[in-house]
């Protein structure tokens, strides 16, 4: 059964966006989510169709990349091909050949947290270990209690005030109203919201844009954060906990986001909000 590599053009995101969508599940490791792509959109469709390679066997789709950063690629696998070594052993010879300009020795990363064949190939070839991360997740079976912050879903109108607490948030951000629209115009955002979080005195201080992939599937935060003047306050709890609650009116069966386990409060503030995590997780690392 002949398995090959594509980049999907424009006219293809919604459908992929759609498959990776179907292959998110609770209980299994996270991997890349429609909102990892909607959040990425902000770049235009184009720039996303062209950091996507689409793996497929016999027309239908097994596995998607993502190359999210220079000499990074992330991976969403279907779930009926998690332990296929036939696909295994055939993404990881296009990690070294085809992709090989773009995940180089020494220095290419792979986050493959799904696929306990495509784990146990790049291990047997030498990849190691990169940084861990904490992945966390919080069940929305439950109410989520409120969150201290008055919350607004973000519109037209309240656009450049996002796009400011974003900026404020994470020194370097090349956010923007044009880059707000690209990403709002996505098919992923279909089933997204931008909520800006406001203190007692009215000021916009916490910002999130959360992603779902469809009812009873998980959701993801992509991103969170607090203006650079209004930390240490108990924001960013609850900031999280409104982005929770919007996850749950939005039909989602749990509400997932990943940190570097460095930022340890990034850590602490959605553990504060209600986020458990499994464990540390690590990438691998080209030899």
């Amino acid at each position: 059964m002949a398995i090959t590599m594509t980049t999907p053009s424009t006219a293809d995101l919604p459908r992929v966006i759609d498959t990776v969508a179907s292959w998110q599940r609770d209980g299994a490791p996270v991997q890349v989510h429609p909102g990892d792509l909607g959040w990425y959109q902000r770049f235009g469709a184009e720039a996303l169709a062209g950091a996507l390679r689409e793996w497929a066997r016999d027309g239908e789709t097994v596995a998607v990349g993502f190359l999210d950063e220079s000499e990074l690629i992330r991976m969403a696998i279907a779930p009926e091909a998690g332990g296929d070594e036939g696909i295994a052993h055939h993404v990881a010879d296009d990690f070294v050949e085809a992709l090989g300009e773009l995940l180089p020795p020494g220095r290419a990363i792979v986050e493959a947290r799904f696929g306990t064949a495509l784990q146990q190939v790049l291990t047997d070839r030498g990849w190691g270990a990169d940084d861990p991360w904490t992945p966390l997740h919080r069940d929305l079976a439950q109410p989520v209690p409120p969150s201290t912050l008055r919350i607004e879903v973000v519109g037209p109108g309240l656009v450049q005030e996002r796009v400011r607490v974003e900026v404020a948030a994470f020194p370097g951000s090349s956010f923007s109203v044009d880059r707000w629209r690209q990403m709002a115009d996505g098919h992923a955002y279909r089933h997204a919201a931008c909520l800006l979080g406001y203190d007692e005195q009215g000021v916009a201080v916490a910002a999130t844009t959360v992603w779902s992939a469809g009812r009873d599937r998980p959701g993801v935060i992509e991103p969170l954060g607090v203006h650079g003047g209004h930390r240490g306050r108990g924001h960013g709890r609850a900031m999280t906990l409104a982005a929770a609650g919007q996850m749950r009116r939005m039909g989602c069966s749990s509400a997932r986001v990943a940190t570097p386990s460095s930022n340890t409060a990034a850590v602490a503030t959605y553990q504060a909000a209600g986020f458990v995590t499994p464990g540390e997780v690590t990438d691998f690392c080209r030899p």
